[in-house]
């Protein structure tokens, strides 16, 4: 007859069985996953890729000019001065000229106010 430790290792190889198999199967879920989430990425890179190209055709500096010798007079195009882009007193300043605090580090103005938005724990 069949012992109770016998009937207790059948029931653990069953079990056993069953684990292994559940894992089998999640990990074969999580490949198709992956799987389709890599064919995604490179559908969007060929799309990104094809985009590109695209772009680099219709901004062709040939391309342009005979569009503007077309649609020139209609549209009244004039080319770009580099004065438009931007003037030189729009350009950020200098480090070495932006202005230094008025008050040493570790000193309190005679501000209360500001003494109240100054915390200390961010060093200028």
């Amino acid at each position: 007859m069949l012992k109770t430790l016998d009937l207790i290792m059948i029931g653990s190889m069953v079990a056993a069985a069953a684990v292994t198999y559940s894992i089998k199967h999640h990990a074969d879920e999580k490949l198709q996953e992956v799987r389709r989430l890599e064919a995604e990425i490179k559908l969007e890179k060929d799309t990104i890729d094809l985009l590109k190209a695209d772009w680099a055709l219709l901004t062709q500096p040939n391309r342009l000019e005979r569009l503007l010798a077309v649609y020139g007079q209609d549209l009244q195009l004039q080319p770009t001065a580099p004065e438009q882009l931007v003037r030189p007193v729009e350009l950020p300043m200098l480090k070495s000229e932006v202005p230094q605090p008025k008050v040493a580090e570790g000193e309190k103005s005679k501000d209360p106010v500001s003494d109240l938005i100054t915390t200390g724990s961010v060093k200028p």
